[in-house]
């Protein structure tokens, strides 16, 4: 059985994947970042569950590498323990267990014993609960009642409003619960909380407020014309993406009259390539044929301003979490897993390969078009403005 190759990341680009994670960024977009799959990344974000582990500092009583470099010199030239020690303010047994851990008098070198005296102090801090048995099951109990972090955390301080040993902030609750390595509290209890997850991203570091995770000039479904919704009118549209592994998507727009379908390959999900995509695509339409487009709120269409000026196409938006606006386009989208079942690699199929797969789609009778296919239904839309 062939092993994959493990994939390391030097400390300069974790502190990028750990930048781009705060910045709102999903795990795939950062592996796209580094040419590797959101499965290389997901592992190093889990571990704390989600939250930033603290940036490593050196205590400022520890020894300096400059100090070890001292003593370094100082016993090649013979000096003893405790000349050294006055030389550098130190008391005598700091240098003398320094020395003895480090290789003894004659093999001690300040390089390694600086670097291994900082492999050493990698210890994580000892969390309260750890510490407090009664405050641990207290927190289980309130957990298991529903209670949330901040109830917690407000109601101890209220009980115990002398007693700081007894109090916990609801921050380091949700540690305790994400980052397993603690051991204080059962992962079971995650299923407690109100939204049950594996990982947990700070309050400080999500796109809620920053207005990063919304559209621009978005034109809600609501201010759609009422021709539209009725579906008696031909030439408007429905669009998504379905996705596969290693960041695949197949742009799929279906006409709402006739549910017709088209399939588009696209390079990824950024807007900058589906929009290019779509407007390349519309150019295959005439015009009378191709009047609105309705989306739901995925980022890739952030740029619909420039699809609208590029192709005269008016561009809706749905509302948040309502896939049903787009009932012919959802409902496309299970059809379509006959052809693309979970899973696929959709990156590997040419345009040529999704025509023929609409061209199947669209040869098919509808029980919803009385048993017309949508070619037959949407070939009728073209005989009558030709």
């Amino acid at each position: 059985m062939k092993h994959r190759k493990r994939i390391y990341f030097s400390a300069e680009q974790k502190r990028e994947i750990w930048d781009r994670w705060q910045r709102g960024e999903s795990m795939s977009s950062i592996g796209r970042s580094f040419e590797r799959d959101s499965s290389s990344i997901h592992p190093l974000i889990s571990r704390t569950g989600g939250i930033r582990p603290p940036e490593r500092k050196r205590s400022r009583l520890a020894l300096t590498l400059a100090e070890r470099e001292e003593i370094s010199r100082d016993l090649k030239v013979g000096m003893s323990v405790r000349s050294i020690a006055k030389r550098l303010c130190r008391a005598p047994s700091t240098i003398s267990r320094e020395i003895k851990r480090n290789g003894g008098l004659r093999r001690y070198r300040a390089a390694a014993s600086d670097k291994a005296a900082w492999d050493r102090a990698h210890r994580p801090k000892r969390c309260k609960l750890a510490g407090n048995p009664m405050l641990r099951r207290t927190v289980a109990s309130k957990l298991k009642h529903l209670w949330s972090p901040q109830q917690i955390a407000g109601w101890l301080k209220r009980q115990y409003p002398r007693q700081v040993s007894n109090q916990i902030s609801h921050e380091t609750i949700y540690r305790s619960l994400f980052i397993q390595t603690r051991g204080v509290l059962e992962k079971e209890l995650l299923a407690y909380l109100r939204s049950p997850r594996s990982m947990r991203r700070s309050r400080h570091t999500t796109l809620k407020g920053k207005k990063l995770g919304q559209i621009k000039n978005m034109v809600s479904i609501r201010e759609r014309p009422a021709s539209v919704e009725d579906r008696a009118v031909p030439a408007h549209w429905e669009g998504d993406l379905i996705a596969g592994p290693k960041n695949s998507y197949i742009a799929t727009l279906v006409e709402r009259h006739s549910r017709y379908v088209m399939l588009i390959k696209v390079k990824n999900r950024d807007t900058e390539n589906v929009v290019s995509a779509l407007i390349k695509h519309a150019g295959k339409l005439p015009g009378q044929l191709y009047k609105s487009l309705t989306w739901d709120r995925g980022k890739e269409l952030s740029d619909h301003e420039r699809f609208k000026i590029a192709t005269n196409i008016d561009v809706y938006f749905c509302d948040p979490k309502s896939p049903w606006q787009r009932g012919s386009n959802e409902n496309t989208n299970r059809l379509l897993r006959q052809y693309f079942p979970k899973g696929t690699d959709l990156s590997v199929h040419s345009q040529a390969k999704l025509n023929a797969v609409a061209r199947q789609l669209n040869e098919r009778p509808r029980k919803t078009l009385e048993y017309e296919t949508p070619a037959e239904r949407f070939g009728a839309c073209v005989a009558a403005i030709s």
